[in-house]
C-alpha cells in the first residue's frame, strides 16, 4: 500500500470516523516531540480507561445479575465465563498488533497502509470468530467439565457457554477496530461505542433474566447481542474511512497471513496468561462450590481494575510505537519513566479503593453468607498488590507497542510456570482461596520482576515502521 501523498496529512492522527470529528486532545500528544506532558497522557488514557472499564461492566452486570439467583448459577457463570474469555483473549493480538503496527505506520507517515493494515485485521477478526464460535457450541459441555466445574454448576456454565458463543464473531470484531483506533490514537469512538454498549447490555441481560425468565442463557444471549451490535457500528465506521482514503476495502490474503506470523510471539504471550487464569478456575472449582463462586467475583472485579490500569497501557502502546516508527528513542524513554511512576500511582489508588469498598462489594454481589466469607480476604490481597500491578501492565504496554514479542512471550511462560508452582503448593497445604489469591499476587511479582528487567535495557528498542 502506498502512503499519503500529503506528507503534512499522513503525519496526523485520523479517526476512524474521519468525517464525524477527530480527537482534538488525544493528537495533541503527537505533536510535542520534546517532552511528555500530563496532558498527552491524560488525553489517551482516559478515554481508553473509559472504554476498557465499560468493557468488564458486561462481565460485572452478568455476574450481578446471575448472583442472585443462586451459587450454582453464579459458579457456572465463573466457569463458562473463564472458558468465552479465553476464546476470545487468546486472540487479543487483534487489539494489541494492530495498535502497535498502526501507531508505527502512523509515526513514519503512512496513513493509508496504517488504515488498510487495520482492516485487514478486522477480517482477520471475524473468519477467527466465526471458528470459535462453532468450537464454543459444539464442545461446551467437554469444555466446563475439562475446567472443573462442580457438578451443580456444569448444566448452567454449559447453557452459558454455548449461548454466548454466537456473540464471539462480534467480540473478535470489536478488539481488532479497536487495536485500529488505538495505533490512529482515536480513543473517543470505543469510548462512545463501550459505553452504549456496557448500559445497553446491562438493561438486556436483566429484561431476559428475570421478566423474560430465561435464566443465565437470557444473560449470555444479552451479551452476545449486544457484542454483534458493537460490532456492526465499527464495520460501518471502518467502511466510511476507507473509502474517504481510498482504501480498498477487500482482504490482502498475504497482508492476513503476515499479520499471523508476526503475532504468533504475541498470542503465545496471551495463552501464557490464560493458562494462569484457567488454572486459577480450576483451583477454585477443586476447593467447592463456594470457593468457586466466590473466586468468580473476586477475578471479576480483579480483571476489570486490571483493564482500568491498562488505560496507561494503551496510551504507552500508541506513544512508544509511534515515536519508534519516526525514530525519535529518547523520546520513548522519556515516555517509560513517566509512565512507570503513573502505573505505579494509580495503582495505589484502585487498591485503596477495593479495599475500603470490599464489604459492599461482597454485599453486592452475593446474597450467600458463605460465598461474602470466602469473598472478602481474596478481595482484601487483590486490593495489596495494585501498586505492582499498575507498574505491570504499564510495562506490557511498553513492550507491546514496540514489538518486543518475543520476549514477551518467554517471560509470559515462565510466570506461569512459577503460578502453577504456588498453586500446587496452596493446594497441597490446604490454604484455600486465600492461599490462592496468594499465589495471584506472586504471579504479579514475578510479571514485574521479568518485564522491568527488560525495560532498564535498550534491545527491544527497535525503530522504524517495521518494528
Amino acid at each position: 500500500m502506498a502512503p499519503s501523498s500529503d506528507p503534512a496529512r499522513a503525519e496526523q492522527p485520523a479517526s476512524i470516523a474521519a468525517d464525524e470529528g477527530g480527537s482534538p486532545s488525544a493528537d495533541a500528544a503527537l505533536h510535542d516531540p520534546a517532552h511528555v506532558s500530563a496532558r498527552q497522557i491524560l488525553a489517551l488514557a482516559l478515554p481508553a480507561l473509559g472504554a476498557l472499564v465499560a468493557e468488564p461492566l458486561f462481565v460485572l452486570a452478568d455476574s450481578a445479575i446471575v448472583g442472585h439467583l443462586g451459587p450454582a448459577q453464579l459458579a457456572g457463570l465463573g466457569t463458562a465465563g473463564a472458558a468465552l474469555s479465553t476464546l476470545v483473549n487468546v486472540c487479543v493480538f487483534l487489539a494489541y498488533g494492530t495498535t502497535a503496527q498502526v501507531s508505527r505506520l502512523m509515526g513514519a507517515g503512512r496513513r493509508r497502509e496504517a488504515l488498510a493494515r487495520g482492516i485487514d485485521g478486522m477480517y482477520l477478526a471475524a473468519g477467527l470468530g466465526a471458528a470459535l464460535a462453532v468450537i464454543g457450541a459444539l464442545a461446551a459441555g467437554p469444555i466446563v467439565r475439562g475446567l472443573g466445574a462442580t457438578a451443580q454448576a456444569a448444566p448452567y456454565a454449559e447453557t452459558y457457554l454455548r449461548v454466548s458463543s454466537a456473540g464471539l464473531p462480534g467480540m473478535l470484531v470489536v478488539l481488532a477496530a479497536t487495536g485500529l483506533l488505538r495505533g490512529l490514537h482515536d480513543m473517543r469512538t470505543p469510548l462512545i461505542v463501550a459505553a452504549v454498549a456496557a448500559v445497553a447490555n446491562t438493561a438486556l441481560n436483566w429484561l431476559l433474566v428475570y421478566p423474560a425468565g430465561w435464566g443465565i442463557g437470557g444473560s449470555a444471549a444479552g451479551t452476545a447481542l449486544v457484542q454483534t451490535g458493537m460490532a456492526a457500528v465499527y464495520v460501518r465506521s471502518a467502511r466510511r474511512a476507507a473509502r474517504a482514503e481510498q482504501v480498498p476495502l477487500r482482504p490482502e490474503p498475504d497482508a492476513l497471513r503476515a499479520s499471523l506470523s508476526a503475532n504468533a510471539a504475541l498470542l503465545t504471550r496471551t495463552v501464557g496468561l490464560r493458562i494462569y487464569l484457567l488454572a486459577g478456575v480450576w483451583a477454585a472449582g477443586s476447593l467447592g462450590t463456594v470457593a468457586l463462586a466466590a473466586h468468580t467475583i473476586a477475578a471479576n472485579l480483579w480483571s476489570a481494575l486490571a483493564l482500568a490500569l491498562d488505560a496507561l497501557a494503551i496510551a504507552a502502546q500508541a506513544l512508544v510505537g509511534h515515536e519508534l516508527g519516526a525514530g525519535r528513542t529518547g523520546q520513548v524513554r522519556a515516555v517509560v519513566a513517566r509512565m512507570n511512576r503513573w502505573g505505579l500511582g494509580f495503582g495505589a489508588v484502585t487498591g485503596i479503593l477495593l479495599l475500603a469498598l470490599s464489604p459492599v462489594l461482597a454485599g453486592a454481589f452475593t446474597s450467600d453468607p458463605a460465598v461474602r466469607s470466602a469473598l472478602i480476604p481474596a478481595l482484601v490481597i487483590a486490593a495489596l498488590f495494585q501498586p505492582f500491578a499498575g507498574v505491570v501492565f504499564v510495562l506490557d504496554g511498553v513492550l507491546i507497542g514496540a514489538g518486543d514479542a518475543t520476549y514477551l512471550a518467554w517471560a509470559s511462560l515462565a510466570c506461569t510456570a512459577v503460578f502453577l508452582g504456588a498453586v500446587a503448593l496452596v493446594l497441597g497445604a490446604g490454604w484455600g482461596l486465600t492461599g490462592l489469591w496468594g499465589a495471584i499476587g506472586l504471579f504479579t511479582l514475578a510479571r514485574l520482576v521479568f518485564l522491568w528487567v527488560r525495560a532498564r535495557g535498550a534491545r527491544w528498542m527497535r525503530v522504524g515502521a517495521g518494528g
